[in-house]
């Protein structure tokens, strides 16, 4: 709903008369005006419209005002309720203040008062939707990462997701360990319409058979040895929401047998039990491995592969999307100079070496030498030696060896022109996303003539 009107008002009052007097002098304010002539009929226009203050009578026949602000309590709390009262109940309106009402009038009451007061109760509505839809955004950003990327593949998989974020079909994220798959999984689940039903990430990777199964399909009291209470299993857990299984090419073959059967039958027992339970739920996997190939040498069901490969992601190793690595460096960089409370620039020959480097670990291990130099920086530069030894081996062997490296002027300028495109042109946000000063940024652009 956009904010066009003075605000959405519903007005309540038996007298047919004193309804048609303040809805005109309302809606001559620019009031978009809802009317209703007792409480049943201000339940129905609450249900049907986003109403920013309802005002009401206290005494009406049947349901008086008084039940109808428990209901809007209760039902719509974010709604504020202003009333109008003869002067035989004021002690009910005062009442009614100390319960949360908003402000109370005498019949007839002053109008530009009440004017006044009506236009404070809408702002405050509106404040009160901003705050909860700021809560919202920051509650799904703590939840998920920000996926960096500009590069041709990257872009196409953030077509990928926008696609299918909001379908049923199962969802294949392929790709090397520690190139963001749970990042995807996450982006895929908050940005689409289960995005308020729960997220649950299991890693198949990460415990046996047994216990696996356990946390999957949950077990009733005393279904095996330390089964002291019953557990919910995960499938339970994702409700209406998403499951997660990371690293599904783990799964032993006999699990991989039940995760089959409630893929197709919707529906689980948890151990110990017989009684089948009806699970709703997306599933999103992830694997490191050549499931095809899994196939061939009898390690992954071909029913199963067909199941959760309905949709396919493939991420690309870090080695393949060096373009993003001054992208992806600078982000984390913020992030962890907001964390260590220091002010850092990359050195231009480490921003040369990354792109040069072949990160077997991918963003995980980017992500975790910029953590370590930055920590370890003793100055507002980091340079090799805040560099985990795998990179300064790396660093000191092209030395040796004397390889031809890539101009650092044109690397510079690549990331430069990369960050002023995403930035838009907004000068201050390219030199904190490179984490440069403005100064140097300017003297940059300068000898670019950009």
């Amino acid at each position: 709903m956009g904010n066009n009107s003075a605000g959405r008002v519903l007005l309540v009052d038996d007298e047919l008369n004193a309804l048609k007097v303040l809805s005109a002098i309302l809606k001559e304010e620019g009031y978009e005006v809802f009317q209703a002539q007792d409480v049943a009929g201000a339940q129905k226009v609450l249900g049907l419209n986003e109403i920013e203050t309802v005002i009401t009578d206290l005494k009406m026949p049947g349901q008086d005002g008084m039940h109808l602000f428990e209901y809007i309590s209760v039902r719509h709390p974010d709604v504020p309720v202003v009333f109008l009262t003869a002067y035989g109940s004021v002690d009910s309106a005062v009442s009614a203040i100390t319960q949360g009402a908003f402000y109370y009038f005498i019949k007839p009451p002053d109008y530009k008062k009440l004017k006044s007061i009506l236009s404070r109760a809408v702002e405050q509505h509106r404040l009160k939707k901003e705050v909860e839809a700021l809560k919202s955004k920051l509650e799904i950003g703590q939840k998920t990462e920000r996926i960096i990327g500009k590069t041709p593949g990257m872009l196409r998989i953030f077509e990928t997701i926008n696609a299918v974020k909001d379908s049923v079909s199962s969802v294949l994220i392929c790709g090397e360990t520690g190139t963001g798959k749970e990042a995807i999984a996450r982006s895929l689940h908050y940005q689409s319409t289960r995005r308020d039903k729960p997220f649950i990430a299991v890693n198949c990777a990460a415990m046996p058979g047994g216990l696996l199964e356990s946390e999957l399909f949950g077990y009733e009291k005393g279904a095996f040895t330390g089964a002291s209470t019953r557990r919910i299993g995960r499938f339970e857990e994702s409700a209406d929401g998403t499951i997660f299984l990371d690293e599904i090419g783990e799964l032993e073959m006999a699990l991989q047998a039940k995760l089959l059967r409630v893929l197709q039958e919707k529906e689980i027992e948890r151990l110990g039990s017989n009684r089948k339970i009806r699970v709703n739920f997306r599933l999103i996997c992830s694997t490191n491995r050549d499931l095809s190939r899994e196939i061939k040498s009898g390690n992954f069901r071909e029913d199963l592969y067909y199941r959760v490969h309905v949709v396919r992601i493939n991420l690309p190793p870090l080695r393949e999307r060096k373009d993003d690595i001054p992208l992806l460096t600078s982000a984390f960089l913020r992030e962890y100079c907001v964390r260590e409370n220091k002010a850092l620039e990359i050195a231009s020959d480490v921003m040369e070496l990354f792109q040069l480097y072949h990160w077997p670990g991918n963003i995980r291990q980017l992500k975790n030498v910029i953590e370590r130099a930055a920590v370890l920086a003793k100055g507002s530069i980091i340079t090799a030696r805040e560099l985990s030894d795998e990179v300064r081996q790396f660093a000191l062997g092209r030395a040796v060896t004397g390889s031809v490296v890539k101009p650092l002027r044109e690397l510079e300028e690549a990331a430069i022109r990369s960050a002023l495109l995403e930035c838009r042109g907004n000068k201050s946000r390219v030199a904190e996303m490179l984490g440069i000063s403005r100064k140097s940024l300017y003297k940059r652009l300068s000898e670019m003539e950009v």
